[in-house]
């Protein structure tokens, strides 16, 4: 066997060998929010005692709303292969967008590095409302 031959076989048994323990360690993957129970699972992560009474989950399953018994809004996006949420708070805005079957919320939750997230859920103008209400605003 040739050394290049050796050297390519080498490396491919070991790029083999870290695939085999990264999916043993369960790393990567492509979590979704694509029921209730995954988005409770992702509120409770983000904030301990966070037990959603309402949730909507996007239609790709990439981020999620939740809504606890006292009124409080939870944003879930995911942020690599976890979750990342906001409580929303005044500073808070929800645009409904009229682009069916692409995106027909656009929330905004107030920090610029949260960013906005972009859903696509049943009942945009009812979150959207309930959101607004957070600051004070109704929606327009």
């Amino acid at each position: 066997m040739s050394g290049f031959a050796l050297q390519t076989a080498v490396s491919l048994a070991a790029i083999l060998a870290l695939a085999g323990l990264a999916w043993w360690l369960k790393l990567g993957g492509d979590p979704r929010l694509d029921s209730e129970d995954s988005v409770a699972r992702a509120a409770g992560e983000v904030e301990d005692g966070f037990v959603p009474v309402a949730a909507a989950c996007d239609a790709v399953g990439a981020a999620a709303l939740a809504r606890d018994a006292s009124g409080r809004i939870m944003l879930i996006k995911r942020h690599g292969n976890r979750f990342a949420g906001r409580i929303l708070g005044p500073a808070a805005r929800a645009v409904p967008e009229d682009h069916p079957g692409e995106c027909n919320l656009v929330v905004d939750p107030g920090e610029p590095r949260f960013g906005r997230v972009f859903l696509t859920i049943p009942e945009p103008e009812a979150w959207a409302e309930a959101i607004d209400r957070l600051n004070g605003r109704q929606h327009a």
